[in-house]
């Protein structure tokens, strides 16, 4: 029993550090998906949304620490509880999503390794496992370390931890997980290949015959059947092949030019996502480096999710010198960790990404 506690005490101490490190590198990341379980159409606490940065960092946090007390053996009852409490919590939240289809990925490892609901539920349900047996023999917990240095680790580990969280919310994730990084044409990333498997449907059609329901099933041909039509039901089989990128575009007057402005030789994009919660004192650094940016051949664009009069405003109260194309909020929050952000592409391929705040470092 003493092996298999000592390695399920590492798993877990291993597991919930990586995990609270790969959303402490993305916490704007996880705090959208926060916002997203706490809207009305999930756990119905909108009150919580406007502190879910907040929430987002110290629950990543706490995450990671616990996993480092676990391991040393820093107050093994504490830890121990509250790792218990925090795991039946996401396991009810994910059987939650998987079971009502409320969230389809979890955040458990941000973009790193995206899970499908059940997936994250299977995993939460085996950690839980790990955590009863950890929780039921923690008189097997020792210390492997000397008492003594134990509040100095776990008190430099919180200290670590939000300079880190600090450095990121201040320029961008460290590690970019996103299709959209350094390095990636965009346009590769969205094509989908011409013997690509195709997503698979099961069809249900309920007919009325002599005053009877008869349903039908089939992939989706309408039935040749003597009776009423009532209604059809369809069932997903298989997603069949979906591209990193599936959903971008750029919209101009509701024409879509995507392939247009990506294919630029020198393309320069200001990504505001809402112009409305925008930082403002980042666009007097964006102006002088959209003007430097055009000087020299760019192509200067801002996407955003706002509407035309909010565009116009915002220009016009900036003097800026571009204009504000219309792009999906999710899309735009997914490309950059930044409200503003700024990339500079070549042909598609992304050459540089920063927050507005390093606006100084792009290199034209």
């Amino acid at each position: 029993m003493k092996i298999l506690v000592g390695v399920a005490r590492i798993f877990v101490g291993i597991l919930f550090m990586i995990s609270g490190f790969i959303k402490l590198n993305d916490p704007i990341g996880f705090s959208f998906k926060l916002q997203e379980y706490f809207s009305a159409e999930v756990l119905n606490i909108e009150i919580l949304v406007p502190f879910a940065l907040v929430i987002a960092i110290f629950l990543v946090v706490f995450e990671l620490v616990l996993g480092i007390m676990l391991i040393i053996g820093y107050l093994p009852k504490f830890t121990l509880w509250s790792l218990l409490l925090m795991i039946v919590f996401f396991t009810f939240l994910t059987f939650y999503s998987a079971y009502f289809d409320k969230v389809k990925d979890c955040g458990c490892f941000g973009d790193a390794m995206p899970l499908t609901p059940w997936q994250s539920f299977y995993k939460d349900a085996v950690l839980l496992g790990l955590i009863l047996l950890l929780f039921f023999n923690r008189k097997l917990i020792t210390p492997i370390l000397a008492p003594v240095s134990h509040r100095w680790i776990i008190f430099l580990s919180f200290m670590l931890c939000f300079i880190f969280a600090y450095y990121v919310l201040m320029h961008l994730p460290l590690i970019d997980f996103r299709a959209y990084k350094v390095g990636n044409n965009l346009l590769e990333e969205m094509e989908v290949p011409k013997d690509a498997e195709k997503a698979t449907y099961e069809y249900s059609w309920k007919f009325n015959q002599n005053g009877e329901e008869v349903v039908i099933i089939n992939s989706g041909s309408y039935p040749i059947v003597n009776g009423e039509y009532i209604s059809v039901e369809t069932k997903l089989i298989s997603e069949g092949f979906k591209p990193r990128i599936p959903d971008f575009s750029i919209l101009k007057d509701n024409e879509n030019i995507t392939q247009e402005i990506l294919s630029k030789d020198k393309l320069l994009l200001i990504v505001a996502y809402d112009l409305r919660k925008t930082e403002k004192t980042g666009f007097s650094a964006i102006k002088e480096l959209s003007e430097a940016a055009l000087k020299q051949g760019y192509t200067v664009v801002g996407l955003t999710a706002s509407g035309d009069d909010l565009k116009e405003e915002f220009i016009s109260e900036f003097g800026l010198n571009f204009d504000f194309y219309q792009s999906d909020e999710t899309v735009l929050k997914t490309i950059v960790r930044a409200n503003p952000g700024i990339l500079t592409l070549k042909n598609a391929t992304v050459i540089q990404k920063k927050h507005w705040a390093d606006a100084s470092e792009i290199e034209l």
